[in-house]
């Protein structure tokens, strides 16, 4: 079976080989990190044996003992790591070590910076993985075989990171994976009993399986006779206060194979009807697939100590899908599948009760840590905000989590809470008042925003493309209703003197030529012309109707391929301003209509919409502007 004629040579993808160069240089600061990433996998594939197991007993193959076990040679300097689990099929083996399978690959090597220290951080969120095995080793020997396959059915990997890889069909009496890191010359520390053990116990002693290494005399060498070196117990099961926050952090990291550690977690366990552990935590970062509309991780589900499965769908709502850590259920079937969670009681109950856990956690971050929540919002913000309207039932306790810009200060930075603008709400304002555009800069420079400026009234500026989404689903806080100032009737007669509202009277009653005669240039292009009472400084804006998707979402839907609902813009001027005092001494009809058409594209632009004839526009401006020259 060793034939070298049946030996593959095969080449790494592209990214395979950039990852490992860079994996190899950036992390060299934190080589012994290679250890606690290859024991995470062998514990991962030693969970994985025991669910299939829980169908197809026969896949122990008489050896129900799982465990992991840890060698070093000093002479031949060689590493090894061996675990009894599920093992790898050739095509595993090409798909898992060949090729990276991981969304967002292409967008984490261009966002590297050639920095050695910042590349560490973000190939630690991307996760390290095997591929550490390179950092202290110049070659590396994988031989594994499928739990339930023949003995002559296994394979062996074999590569110096350097060349490819050569894949060969071997013979393996045992199932599972060895892995044998032939150490580089200045890496041969890592052959050495003490180091191996003191990087176990501090990396790897939440592991729920024994890592086992052979005892040593009193001359360092190793004896026949295996030791634990773990304290080999599922950590979550444990009481809190027994728990150390070091052993916490390193859970974290071997359940979501990150380099950071987490920024907040929450451990509890419910008694009662149902009966379940659950241990969550909140990320430093944002993982690189979080908005992967499918997640390879989520909360891995336990039943009686026994790993299910990494769901990333039914025990927690897409809004907290960043959330990492288990759920071990004492009530659930060991049997249980994708298809019972669809519609499983006790799955909802657990869903539910870690939603609230989460929620609360966030709650107390944002009140009691206000700068850890501001970097946390930084980066999850995006996704909390599809929280109230995916989720009815705690809708008003994730608006009290969220944050926005405001013209309160004028900062990109979304730092103002709901409660925080109620509380600085005018006397006699009734709404939250927002506008939604594409960016931050568009959101501050509206027209719309004109007269708020001038009365003092502050406004939300959404710029995030979920906030369309958001203000669909969060239509009120603490009983004040949120209004877009871009959509639908402004009213806002309670802020407002009585001198003001006899000086719009007159206003519109002067204007009202003006207006009809601005609406039989325009014909169809718009549902209404009227006084805008929004504007101090621009000549026209764009209103839409109360439930009208904005101009820069339906410019964005249609570039996506969707088809949008043709909608009238309604047109307000603002009759002060020298180009409407301009437009009404206007004689020439045709110029007058040409005026009008500038007045509505330069308000479509201005909202971020798209002109259905830009030449055309370019064309009138340049006419008038000659004119007027």
């Amino acid at each position: 079976m060793t034939d070298t004629a049946q030996k593959e040579n095969l080449q790494f993808q592209t990214e395979v080989n950039q990852l490992l160069h860079l994996m190899i240089h950036s992390l060299y600061s934190n080589k012994e990190i290679f250890l606690r990433e290859l024991v995470s996998n062998a514990a991962d594939a030693c969970d994985k044996l025991r669910f299939e197991a829980v169908g197809n007993d026969s896949l122990y193959e008489n050896d129900s003992d799982l465990r992991i076990e840890v060698e070093f040679d000093e002479e031949a300097r060689t590493v090894t790591i061996r675990d009894n689990g599920i093992g790898m099929s050739r095509d595993e083996v090409v798909t898992n070590i060949g090729t990276i399978a991981r969304s967002g690959t292409k967008e984490f090597l261009q966002k590297l910076t050639g920095d050695q220290q910042k590349d560490a951080h973000l190939i630690g969120q991307f996760g390290v993985g095997f591929y550490s095995s390179f950092i202290v080793a110049d070659k590396v020997t994988l031989t594994t075989r499928r739990a339930g396959q023949p003995a002559d059915s296994a394979t062996r990997w074999e590569s110096d990171a350097q060349s490819g890889y050569t894949l060969e069909p071997v013979s393996k009496a045992t199932r599972g994976t060895e892995i044998v890191l032939h150490l580089k010359e200045d890496e041969k520390e890592f052959a050495n009993s003490w180091r191996l053990r003191s990087i176990i116990t501090r990396y790897s002693d939440h592991i729920p399986f024994p890592v086992k290494m052979r005892k040593t005399n009193d001359e360092d060498k190793a004896t026949g006779e295996w030791e634990v070196i773990n304290k080999a117990n599922a950590l979550w099961t444990r009481s809190k206060n027994e728990i150390t926050e070091t052993e916490y952090q390193e859970f974290y990291k071997h359940i979501s194979h990150d380099w950071e550690n987490p920024l907040a977690w929450t451990h509890s366990r419910v008694e009662g009807k149902l009966e379940y552990t659950s241990l969550l935590y909140l990320p430093a970062k944002a993982p690189f697939d979080l908005f992967e509309q499918h997640q390879k991780h989520g909360i891995k589900l336990y039943v009686k100590r026994v790993f299910i499965m990494d769901d990333a769908e039914h025990l927690m709502p897409r809004y907290l899908r960043f959330v990492r850590g288990v759920i071990d259920s004492n009530d659930l079937p060991l049997n249980v599948s994708r298809e019972i969670l669809q519609s499983n009681r006790i799955i909802e109950s657990m869903k539910n009760g870690s939603v609230k856990k989460v929620l609360s956690l966030l709650e107390s971050i944002a009140e009691n840590e206000p700068e850890k929540y501001a970097s946390l919002w930084k980066e999850f913000g995006r996704v909390l905000k599809e929280g109230p309207s995916e989720d009815y039932t705690n809708r008003e306790q994730i608006a009290k989590l969220l944050r926005f810009a405001s013209t309160h200060d004028n900062s990109a930075e979304q730092k103002v809470s709901l409660a925080d603008y109620i509380a600085r709400m005018k006397e006699g304002q009734e709404k939250i008042y927002y506008i939604t555009a594409d960016s931050h800069t568009a959101a501050k420079n509206s027209p719309h925003l004109e007269v708020f400026r001038k009365k003092g009234i502050e406004v939300l500026l959404l710029s995030d493309r979920v906030d369309e989404w958001l203000t669909n689903g969060l239509t009120e806080f603490d009983g004040k209703p949120l209004q877009s100032v871009a959509k639908g009737q402004l009213d806002l007669s309670k802020l407002e003197t009585e001198e003001d509202k006899k000086e719009q009277e007159k206003v519109e009653q002067e204007a009202k030529n003006l207006l009809e005669q601005i609406k039989a240039a325009l014909g169809d292009k718009v549902e209404t012309v009227s006084v805008s009472h929004r504007l101090t400084d621009s000549p026209s804006c764009i209103v839409l109707n109360e439930h009208d998707m904005a101009l820069y979402m339906q410019h964005l839907f249609k570039q996506a391929g969707h088809d949008v609902p043709k909608t009238k813009p309604n047109l307000e001027v603002n009759p002060n301003h020298p180009l409407l005092q301009r437009m009404k001494a206007e004689t020439d009809d045709e110029r007058f209509a040409e005026w009008s058409s500038v007045l509505l594209d330069q308000a479509i632009l201005a909202e971020g919409g798209q002109l259905e004839d830009p030449a055309g526009f370019v064309h009138r401006l340049n006419r008038l502007m000659l004119v007027l020259a």
